[in-house]
């Protein structure tokens, strides 16, 4: 084939070795033919990953996702696969993969790790070095399982918990404004005041903080285009960020408590976080250090168990102003458009969310109402 010999070994009929002739012959012509090559599957993995672990759309993706699809496949496909040549790969040795990690693993798990190798080997096929995907012949693909969706509070006990965090000077604006707006974790602590509008009551989602081992806790863009979006506010949370801007302007210009000043004439910096971190003992304030996302999950969760919300986590502020504002009738779009999601991801995640009992006795309470309305006494 354009001018060079090839010479492939075939094990069985004398039908089957014509078959299989004619289908590399018409490979030839047709452009299709994959240059023989002794590259391994761990081999292929790591140059993938050195590329970005492009997928479908042939674009890299985040630092952060990078690692994570690194460790999966380094962790679990190597060890098992990582020495097979790339193009001798089968469909039954993924399914002897998939089953022994469905023995250790939870489903969730699994299937990630499907997702990045069968990830690999599309590219792989993309760029011509195998003939097909093996991962189009599996006997099974795996199963995500049900995945947690969270906890939903009702307003009365959303107002206990955010109450319960107002003597906290570090904690209470950032849980206030989270359960005003449902915006992610990462995107809350990424917040600038150049973000923060008080004429037009609005806060821009513009960035996100992404935590990496290569360049520490980074920016990046929003999670999907979705999440490049302008959140309407409150007055109460407008005047509560107000507030918090002024205790930032009294900082910098050190300023004691109760100093009758124009704070108007004091200027923060462009890159001003809404929450920074906290400076340790003898540091100086820096307005542009953002909070470790992690750490500051487990001290909210620490605080929400001592108030009695038992295992109710950072994220599941978001949920529950989602759930809030479809159970008041807000338009599914329109909650989508705020929090930055996919409308079906919304009313999928609405459906199976849990409720607290309040809330579903409220529903007992609207549907006994109703069925006397239509049944009469």
């Amino acid at each position: 084939m354009n001018g060079r010999r090839y010479t492939a070994t075939f094990h069985g009929p004398l039908t089957e070795a014509r078959k299989e002739l004619r289908r590399l012959l018409r490979a030839g012509d047709t452009g299709n033919h994959v240059e023989p090559s002794r590259l391994t599957v761990g081999n292929w993995i790591d140059q993938w990953i050195a590329a970005g672990a492009p997928g479908r759309k042939k674009l890299k993706v985040g630092q952060r996702t990078l690692e994570r699809y690194e460790e999966l496949l380094r962790v679990h496909v190597k060890p098992k696969l990582g020495g097979k040549l790339l193009q001798k790969l089968q469909a039954s040795e993924i399914d002897q993969l998939y089953n022994e990690l469905e023995k250790k693993l939870a489903p969730m798990t699994v299937n990630h790790v499907h997702r990045c190798f069968n990830s690999s080997l599309s590219t792989a096929e993309r760029k011509g070095m195998i003939a097909s995907n093996p991962m189009t012949r599996i006997e099974q693909l795996p199963s995500a399982g049900e995945s947690d969706h969270g906890l939903a509070l009702d307003e009365a006990d959303l107002k206990t918990l955010v109450t319960g965090f107002r003597p906290s000077a570090t904690m209470y604006a950032p849980v206030a404004v989270d359960a005003s707006t449902g915006v992610r974790r990462n995107e809350l602590l990424a917040f600038r005041w150049t973000d923060f509008s008080h004429e037009a009551k609005t806060l821009k989602v513009e960035r996100a903080l992404e935590i990496t081992k290569k360049f520490g806790i980074r920016y990046k863009p929003p999670k999907t285009w979705r999440g490049n979006r302008t959140i309407a506010l409150d007055d109460a949370t407008v005047a509560l960020l107000v507030a918090e801007r002024e205790k930032h302007q009294r900082i910098m210009a050190s300023l004691p408590d109760g100093a009758e000043v124009d704070l108007s004439l004091i200027r923060l910096p462009d890159d001003a976080l809404i929450f920074p971190a906290m400076p340790g003992p003898r540091q100086d304030f820096d307005f542009a250090k953002p909070r470790d996302p992690s750490s500051f999950s487990k001290r909210f969760r620490k605080a929400a168990d001592a108030l009695g919300f038992v295992n109710f986590e950072f994220h599941h502020l978001r949920g529950t102003h989602a759930t809030l504002l479809l159970d008041k009738g807000v338009p599914v779009h329109t909650v989508a458009e705020r929090i930055g999601d996919d409308p079906a991801v919304l009313l999928r995640n609405y459906a199976k969310r849990k409720r607290k009992q309040t809330a579903d006795t409220s529903v007992a309470s609207v549907i006994n109402t109703l069925s006397a309305g239509i049944f009469g006494p």
